[in-house]
C-alpha cells in the first residue's frame, strides 16, 4: 500500500494506524499523490487561518474519504494535527472494513500508563472524555483502564528508591509453539548446551548479586522465566534455583515465581525443588483447554494433562497458581474459548492472564477477504469480553495490561488476579517502576534512576550458544550497573 503523506511528515503514527487493519501491508511512504489502486492519501492543508487535515482510502475500485478541521492557533496545533489526520484515516479503514478497534486509534503499548497521566492533568473525567471522543477507545476499555490504574498504583507504592527485582532466563522449551515470538530453543535441540548454560547462568547470578549488595540495593521479587524453565531436569533446576538461594536474600523477597509453563514438563520432583527453594509463585500455561487447537499451535499435552498438573501443583502445596491462556488462536472459536474459561476457573486459579494472539503472517490462512484480520479481531475481541466477565464474576480482577504490535484485533494482554494474589513482578516490569537486573541469554537489565525517569539498559546475547562463547563480554558489561547507580546513586543523595 502506499502511503502519500501531503503537506505534513506523521508518517509513523500513521503506518501504525493501518498496521492495526493489515498488519502485514507493504508499506511504502510518499510524497505525492499516488495513481496506485491501492493508497492511503492523507492531506495538510491551511487556508484562512483553518487547517484541514483529509484521508483517502483507495482499495481497487471503491475510495472512501473523510475530512477534519483545526483552527490554525489551536493548543497543541502539531500534536492535534497528527490525532485529526489518524482519526480521518481511521474512518475510512472503519468504513471499509466493516470493523470497528475497541481501542480506536490509541497504539501504545501502556494504554493504562497514558490514562493514569490525564487523569492526574486533567482529572479523570477529562481523561475518560478524552479516551472516548479523541481516541475513539470503547467505554469498556476506558474502564479496563480505570481498574488496571488502580491496581497497578497499589502495587507500586510498594516499591522503594532502592528496590529492584531479579529476572532469570531459563530460554528452553519441549518444543516452539507455532505462535511464539520469544528466543527459545527445543529441549531435544540444545540439549548438549544446558549444562555449559546453567553452569554460567549460576555465574553470572553471582556477579550480579554482588553488585545488588555492593549497591545496598533491596530485592522486592524474583522471577524465572523462559521458555519453560521446567524443561529442564529436577536436578538442573535445582542447579539453578540453589545458586540464587545461595546469593539473593530470597526469603525477603514479597514474591518468587517460577514459571511451570508447559503442563507436559510439570513433575512432582520439580514441583518439589521449586517449593522447597523457596518460590511462592507458579504459573501452569495451557493457553486453551481445547485439544484441537493445542494440536493446531504444536502442543503435545492435553487438557486432561494441564487439570492433572494443576491439582498435583495443590498436593505440592502452592497457594498461589496463575494460568495464561490465548484468545483469537487459529481453530478457536467463542464457544471453545468459553469452554477454556469455564475449565480454568473450575481449577479456581489464584490468577488468569489472557493475552490476545500476536499474529504471524500464516495466521490469516483461515480468513478471506480485504480485511482478514479484522474478522480474527471481531472473534477474538468477543473472547476477550467474554473472558473479563466471567473472571471478575469469579472474584479474579484485573491488575495490570499491556500491548504488543500485530496483536489480533489490536487488542490487549490482561492479568486478572483475586485481591492479594498479583503478580507484583508483572507490574515492576511493565510500569517500569524499578531497576530489574535479569541474567541468561536474551534477558536485558533495565536501571531506573532511583526516585526518577531515566532508565538505560543493558542487553544479554539473545541466543544460548552466544551466551556461552561470549560470555566473557556478558561480565563486562556488568560494569553498566554500577556506573549507572554512580550517576543516579540509590538512597537518591
Amino acid at each position: 500500500m502506499k502511503l502519500c503523506l501531503i503537506g505534513h511528515s506523521f508518517g509513523y503514527e500513521l503506518e501504525k494506524l493501518i498496521r492495526i487493519f493489515l498488519p502485514f501491508e507493504k508499506i511504502e511512504i510518499c510524497e505525492n499523490r499516488s495513481r496506485s489502486d491501492r493508497a492511503a492519501v492523507t492531506v495538510l492543508s491551511s487556508e484562512n487561518g483553518v487547517t484541514r487535515l483529509s484521508a483517502e482510502l483507495i482499495l481497487g475500485e471503491n475510495t472512501y474519504t473523510d475530512e477534519k478541521a483545526l483552527e490554525n492557533g489551536a493548543e497543541n496545533y502539531e500534536k492535534e494535527c497528527e490525532r485529526l489526520i489518524a482519526a480521518a484515516l481511521y474512518n475510512c479503514f472503519v468504513a471499509a472494513s466493516g470493523y470497528t478497534p475497541p481501542w480506536g486509534i490509541l497504539t501504545g503499548v501502556r494504554p493504562a500508563k497514558l490514562f493514569s497521566r490525564l487523569c492526574k492533568a486533567e482529572g479523570e473525567t477529562a481523561a475518560e472524555q478524552y479516551f472516548k471522543n479523541a481516541l475513539y477507545v470503547k467505554p469498556s476499555k476506558t474502564e479496563l483502564c480505570k481498574k488496571t490504574v488502580a491496581a497497578e498504583k497499589r502495587i507500586t507504592d510498594l516499591s522503594g528508591k532502592s528496590s529492584y527485582s531479579l529476572y532469570i532466563s531459563i530460554p528452553f522449551c519441549p518444543t516452539r509453539c507455532a505462535y511464539c515470538s520469544f528466543v527459545s530453543h527445543s529441549v531435544e535441540q540444545a540439549r548438549r548446551l544446558i549444562p555449559q548454560y546453567i553452569a554460567l547462568l549460576c555465574e553470572e547470578l553471582r556477579l550480579t548479586a554482588e553488585i545488588a549488595k555492593k549497591l545496598s540495593l533491596k530485592l522486592e521479587t524474583i522471577y524465572i522465566g523462559g521458555g519453560t524453565p521446567t524443561s529442564v531436569t529436577d536436578k538442573q533446576l535445582e542447579e539453578i534455583m540453589s545458586a540464587v538461594a545461595e546469593n539473593f536474600p530470597v526469603q525477603s523477597a514479597a514474591e518468587y515465581t517460577v514459571e511451570a509453563g508447559r503442563p507436559d514438563t510439570v513433575t512432582k520432583e520439580k514441583l518439589e525443588v521449586i517449593k522447597r527453594m523457596g518460590a511462592s509463585r507458579i504459573s501452569i500455561n495451557p493457553q486453551t483447554m481445547n485439544d484441537d487447537v493445542l494440536k493446531n499451535i504444536g502442543r503435545k499435552h492435553t487438557a486432561e494433562e494441564t487439570e492433572a498438573a494443576f491439582r498435583l501443583a495443590r498436593e505440592c502445596g502452592f497457594k498461589n497458581i496463575n494460568t495464561d491462556l490465548i484468545a483469537g488462536l487459529p481453530g478457536d472459536t467463542s464457544e471453545s474459548f468459553k469452554n477454556t474459561i469455564d475449565r480454568v476457573l473450575a481449577l479456581c486459579p489464584e490468577s488468569v492472564t489472557v493475552h490476545s494472539l500476536s499474529m504471524k503472517r500464516s495466521s490469516t490462512l483461515n480468513t478471506s477477504g480485504l480485511f482478514p484480520e479484522a474478522q480474527m479481531g471481531a472473534a477474538a475481541a468477543e473472547m476477550v469480553e467474554f473472558a473479563e466477565k466471567a473472571l471478575e464474576n469469579a472474584g479474579i480482577y484485573p491488575y495490570y495490561m499491556y500491548r504488543q504490535s500485530k496483536t489480533v484485533g489490536n487488542l490487549e494482554n490482561v492479568g486478572y488476579a483475586k485481591p492479594g494474589t498479583e503478580c507484583l513482578y508483572n507490574v515492576y516490569t511493565m510500569d517500569e517502576t524499578h531497576t530489574i537486573l535479569a541474567c541468561g541469554a536474551s534477558a536485558v537489565t533495565k536501571m531506573r534512576e532511583p526516585g526518577g525517569n531515566n532508565i538505560e539498559r543493558i542487553f544479554n546475547f539473545k541466543y544460548p550458544y552466544e551466551y556461552i562463547s561470549r560470555f566473557s563480554e556478558i561480565k563486562k558489561r556488568k560494569d553498566g550497573i554500577l556506573k549507572f547507580y554512580e550517576k543516579y546513586p540509590a538512597d537518591n543523595k
